[in-house]
């Protein structure tokens, strides 16, 4: 695989958005340069769940600058991550296409845990190396991931729905601050943070580190204030308190270390940080400087060096759902030797095609009769690290098309399946279809034709007369395809 000396990676968050780039060096990353603006994407989200015009134009006019600043740079070294906010918008599917052309590259959207997970991976590698477990949490706009790990390695992940941009909304509304509200609010988070306290509690870890902008905020603020010698503390955060119903709104608060920029979402982080110190029986938090974009930038270093998340975890589903990997290589083989036949692949193709047929089979576990809408289903909602919500929608796709009247399924029936979507299908369904007696199916020499509305399979002279069964099934799978308008005939 290529390897690139500059990477760069663009974090949407529900607060701000930003964007990072840094110089490879062997296994090391070292900044270049970083652009951070406070879009406030979460902010923009009414009762219905929907994104508000202008926020929408705010943040497409950032992705403007930062796609500027991309320029020039390979697109494959570059990784565009969004979050909660994006997450839960009900018109993602009507914005993300317009970010995606503001900033010049494709966005990803990544499930709460995976977002834990590349927060972790950008907090550890900024870390001294350490024997203990250390507790990772990250209070953003929207949500508010915690992490339980060792090394550069996450055992525990969550990801729940509350941040300082929806709880300041929630809670603080128009800056007013009293002692009522903080109650409600700091309560409101220990309710939430109740939910997986069994898992995080203090018995499970021997430091906690606080990431990202609420962390650090309270971190200056506490500090020089002289509230706290290091980081985050219980005493400080009480003194925060006190200062807060002192002031009685926002615009009040004096304090040294509080930019402009956080004034207004900083009683919502605080209440959430001091809600699961209570929840969680912190008594001290150290705050790390890095989160989730130098996450995002050592998960893309991974990937080029051999260490692709998305892989290990393919294997760890091979494994965990007892897929017959005989068989699963079978198809793989044959899928791949379709492709090459049909050329024109890419790396992203090769890679797709790839983790469809290995796990292709994972519904087995939950039953033989429809197995591959099991598998789908599977696929789509499984938690599955490295991958995102785009990458496990369309692996869903290949898994669940496999076999079967392609009319029944909603993307083919709309017609919302691309042109090389189809073409992944029609490979992988003729793959499993050629390894149907779960044997090699020994195609010499294969010759593919595909095109927007036309596939075209040749198998070797005579091959079709010693497989009667496989002739009678391609008979009917040409049907499947001429059913949704596209021609396949075969020899």
């Amino acid at each position: 695989m290529k390897t690139y000396d500059t990477l760069a990676a663009v974090d949407l968050g529900s607060n701000s958005f930003r964007l990072e780039v840094a110089r490879v060096a062997g296994d090391q990353l070292y900044p270049l340069d970083s652009l951070k603006e406070t879009v406030r994407l979460a902010g923009g989200l009414g009762g219905d769940k929907r994104l508000d015009d202008a926020t929408q134009e705010s943040a497409l006019a950032c992705l403007r600058r930062f796609g500027e600043r991309l320029r020039g740079l390979p697109p494959e070294a570059i990784r565009c991550v969004g979050t909660s906010a994006l997450r839960v918008a009900k018109n993602a599917d009507v914005f993300i296409p317009k970010a995606e052309a503001a900033l010049g590259h494709p966005i990803e959207i990544v499930a709460g845990r995976e977002e834990a997970r590349l927060i972790y991976l950008g907090v550890a590698h900024s870390l001294p190396a350490s024997p203990d477990r250390r507790l990772v949490v990250d209070i953003g706009g929207g949500s508010t991931e915690f992490i339980i790990g060792h090394g550069l390695k996450p055992h525990e992940r969550e990801s729940l729905h509350m941040g300082c941009v929806n709880f300041s909304q929630r809670f603080f509304a128009r800056g007013v601050i009293d002692k009522a509200a903080l109650k409600a609010a700091e309560m409101a988070a220990r309710v939430e943070v109740e939910r997986i306290a069994r898992e995080f509690s203090r018995d499970n870890w021997q430091q906690a580190v606080g990431s990202s902008g609420t962390a650090r905020a309270l971190r200056e603020i506490l500090e020089q204030c002289g509230w706290s010698a290091r980081g985050i503390t219980v005493d400080g955060l009480a003194q925060l308190r006190a200062q807060f119903v002192k002031a009685r709104h926002i615009d009040a608060l004096d304090l040294p270390g509080l930019t402009r920029d956080r004034r207004p979402v900083i009683t919502g982080g605080f209440a959430i940080m001091a809600g699961l110190f209570a929840e969680l029986g912190i008594k001290q938090m150290d705050v790390a400087d890095a989160a989730m974009r130098e996450g995002i930038l050592y998960d893309l270093l991974g990937r080029f060096h051999q260490h692709d998340m998305r892989e290990a975890t393919v294997d760890e589903f091979m494994r965990r759902y007892h897929i017959d990997t005989l068989q699963a290589a079978r198809v793989r083989q044959v899928a791949m030797k379709l492709l090459a036949a049909a050329g024109g692949s890419d790396e992203n193709d090769v890679r797709l095609l790839d983790w469809a047929a290995r796990l292709h089979e994972i519904g087995l576990m939950v039953s033989h009769g429809g197995y591959h809408r099991h598998s789908g289903y599977i696929l789509e909602n499984a938690d599955m690290p490295g991958f995102s919500r785009t990458d496990q929608a369309r692996l869903a796709l290949l898994a669940r098309a496999q076999r079967g009247a392609l009319t029944k399924l909603p993307a083919f029936a709309s017609g919302a399946v691309s042109d090389n979507g189809r073409r992944l299908v029609w490979l992988l369904r003729q793959a499993v279809l050629l390894c149907r007696n779960r044997a090699e199916p020994k195609l010499n020499d294969v010759k593919v034709e595909a095109s927007t509305r036309h596939f075209r399979l040749t198998l070797p002279e005579g091959w079709l007369e010693r497989h009667p069964l496989t002739q009678r099934a391609l008979e009917e799978e040409a049907g499947h395809w001429h059913a949704v308008g596209i021609k396949y005939p075969f020899a």
